[in-house]
C-alpha cells in the first residue's frame, strides 16, 4: 500500500518548549513545529512521525505572536548554533525561566523562597568560546567554515555569525578562504576560537602536517588579522603556537571587582559569555557571603574563576578539579594574584567516600560548578561536608533540579532562591543558578 502523501496542516499553537519548537494538538497526537511560537496560528508539514509525537517543518505563520521577531542571521534556521533568534530576548528568558521552574517542580519537587531576577547582558557579539566545525566541499567551490546545520549532520554555509565576539564572527569567510588555499583543506576539521581581553586565539585542529606554504599562509593570516595561531595535530597536549613566534603574556580576563586576573590556555574551558561571567561571579560571591572566618569548598573548580574571588573575602578556599592541567593553572593564577589562602587539588569529584582529608575537613560554605551531569555524588554525601550555605551553578536544569530535590529532602537544606542565566542568548541552552541554606 502506497504510503499517503503528507499535505501542509494549519493549527494554533497551544504551548512551546525551551528549544523553539511550538507544541499543536491534532487528531490527539502532539506535533512540534520549530519555531513556532504559543499563541501563534501556523501552517506546517509533518516531516517525522513517532510513537506518540510528530515532528513537522514550519511553512507560514498565519497568525503572529507578539514575541515574534525577524532574526538577525541570514543563517538562522539553518544553522545549529542558535534556534531562537525569532523570539525577542525578554521572552526568550521568560521561556528559560519556565523550563527552570518546571524542573524544579516536577524533577525535584522543590521551588524557592525567591525567584532572582535573571542575569543579562549583551545579546549580541558575546561569545568568547567556540567551535568551528571546517569542511571542504567541492560542490560547492569553497571550503565551508562554521557551526553545524540544526537537523542534519552537514556543516552550515554561512558568511558570519552574529553571536561570536568580534572580529571572529565577520571572518568566517576570510577562514573560508584561507583553509581552501591550504594543501592540506580536506584534513583540517575544526578551529578552536578563544577570546581574551589581551588577545584572540585561533587553534586549528589538522590532521596532516601542514607544508611551509600552508604554515606561511597561517602566519600570513595570523598577521593581517592579529591573531594568535595554533596547530594541534593530536591531543589537547599537543597544541603548539605558530603565530607570532613567542607571547609576552598568556591569555587571560580579568574579575576588576575583585582585582583578580586569571590566565588561560586556547583550549581551556571559560565561561562563554564574559559579561554575564561577571555578574555571576559577584552574585555567587555575595551569595555565599564567606568572611575571614569561613573555609570554602569550590567543587568543579576549572582555573580558579569562582576561588580566586572567593579567596579575597574568605578565611581559606580549597579548589578541587578532576584535571590536572586545570590544577595546575589554577594554582600558577592564585601565584600570580598574590593568594596564599587559596589551594587546588586535583581529585575525582565522583568518586570520594569521605575517607579523604580534606573531605573530613569539611567546610562552612561550598560554591558547586559541575558539567551537565550535575553533582549528584556531591548532594549523596553533602553531610561529609556540612556547609552552611552552597551555592550551585548549573549549566542543565533537569540535573540542578534532580540534586536541588536530593539536598532539600534528603540532607536538610532550603531552597533559598533560584534563577536563570542569560549566558547563551539565543540558544536552547539554560544556565541556572540557585542558592541553599541549612535548615
Amino acid at each position: 500500500m502506497a504510503r499517503r502523501r503528507r499535505e501542509p496542516e494549519t493549527a494554533k499553537i497551544d504551548s512551546a518548549t525551551h528549544d523553539g519548537r511550538g507544541i499543536a494538538a491534532t487528531d490527539g497526537k502532539k506535533v512540534f513545529v520549530a519555531g513556532a511560537l504559543a499563541g501563534e496560528t501556523v501552517q506546517f508539514l509533518r516531516r517525522k512521525s513517532r510513537r506518540n509525537y510528530d515532528e513537522a517543518e514550519l511553512l507560514q505563520v498565519i497568525d503572529a505572536s507578539p514575541d515574534r521577531i525577524d532574526a538577525l542571521c541570514d543563517a538562522f534556521g539553518r544553522c545549529g548554533g542558535c534556534s531562537l533568534q525569532h523570539v525577542t530576548p525578554g521572552h526568550q528568558r521568560d521561556i528559560k525561566a519556565q523550563t527552570l521552574r518546571d524542573n524544579l517542580e516536577r524533577i525535584g519537587r522543590v521551588e524557592p523562597r525567591e525567584w532572582l531576577q535573571p542575569m543579562t547582558g549583551p545579546v549580541w557579539q558575546y561569545r568568547r568560546r567556540a567551535r568551528l566545525a571546517v569542511k571542504d566541499v567541492p560542490a560547492k567551490g569553497r571550503t565551508l567554515v562554521g557551526f553545524r546545520e540544526r537537523h542534519a549532520p552537514f556543516i552550515t554555509d554561512m558568511h558570519r555569525c552574529e553571536v561570536l565576539s568580534n572580529p571572529v564572527g565577520s571572518l568566517i569567510d576570510e577562514l573560508s578562504e584561507l583553509i581552501g588555499s591550504l594543501s592540506i583543506k580536506a584534513r583540517l576539521p575544526q578551529i578552536e576560537i578563544a577570546v581574551a581581553d589581551n588577545d584572540i586565539a585561533l587553534v586549528f585542529r589538522v590532521l596532516d602536517p601542514p607544508d611551509d606554504a600552508d604554515k606561511a599562509a597561517l602566519k600570513a593570516f595570523g598577521a593581517a588579522q592579529g591573531l594568535r595561531i595554533y596547530l594541534q595535530p593530536g591531543g589537547l597536549d599537543t597544541v603548539t603556537l605558530l603565530h607570532p613566534q613567542a607571547v609576552e603574556e598568556s591569555l587571560h580576563y580579568r574579575l576588576d571587582e575583585f582585582d583578580v586576573q586569571i590566565d588561560f590556555e586556547p583550549i581551556d574551558f571559560v565561561q562563554v559569555n564574559g559579561d554575564i561571567n561577571q555578574r555571576m561571579v559577584h552574585f555567587a560571591v555575595e551569595a555565599l557571603d564567606a568572611g575571614p572566618e569561613d573555609r570554602v569548598l569550590d567543587l568543579f573548580c576549572g582555573i580558579g574563576n569562582f576561588s580566586l574571588p572567593l579567596a579575597r573575602r574568605a578565611g581559606t578556599v580549597l579548589g578541587v578539579e578532576g584535571d590536572t592541567g586545570l590544577v595546575a593553572r589554577a594554582q600558577a593564577n592564585a601565584g600570580r594574584n598574590g593568594l596564599s589562602n587559596v589551594e587546588f587539588r586535583v581529585a575525582d569529584l565522583a568518586a570520594i567516600d569521605g575517607t579523604e582529608a580534606w573531605v573530613r575537613a569539611g567546610c562552612d560554605r561550598m560554591l558547586l560548578d559541575p558539567a551537565r551531569s550535575g553533582a549528584a555524588e556531591i548532594a549523596t554525601r553533602m553531610q561529609l561536608f556540612n556547609p552552611e550555605r552552597i551555592v550551585y551553578v548549573s549549566c542543565h536544569p533537569g540535573t540542578l533540579a534532580r540534586d536541588a530535590g536530593t539536598l532539600v529532602h534528603d540532607k536538610g537544606y532550603k531552597l533559598d532562591a533560584a534563577g536563570i542565566i542569560d549566558m547563551f542568548p539565543h540558544t536552547a541552552h539554560v544556565e541556572s543558578i540557585a542558592v541553599f541554606t541549612k535548615s
